[in-house]
């Protein structure tokens, strides 16, 4: 492997998982406080979105780790599709 494809493999990017998403209106979001419940649309047990830089590149569930929670990888996309989630 090249040095210069070495140096990129050593970045760090930023790895979101996401556990769901809802729109609501922007009154409704302002006045949220300490302790409110935000119900989502998507049950509990169900698959998580793995994003790098924004971008999806695989899915995954759930899982508890010691006191932690982490996420157990289910699918990943190709080689390409990661790596172009990594450009801007």
């Amino acid at each position: 492997m090249s040095s210069n494809l070495n140096s990129i493999l050593s970045l760090e990017v930023p790895l979101i998982v996401e556990i769901a998403q809802r729109r609501m209106p922007l009154a409704e979001a302002v006045n949220l406080v300490h302790g409110a419940i935000v119900e989502f649309p998507q049950a509990s047990n169900g698959e998580l979105r793995i994003l790098v830089n924004n971008k999806a590149v695989g899915t995954g569930t759930a899982v508890k780790v010691g006191e932690n929670f982490g996420v157990r990888v289910s699918s990943v996309g190709d080689m390409t599709s990661r790596v172009e989630a990594l450009g801007s």
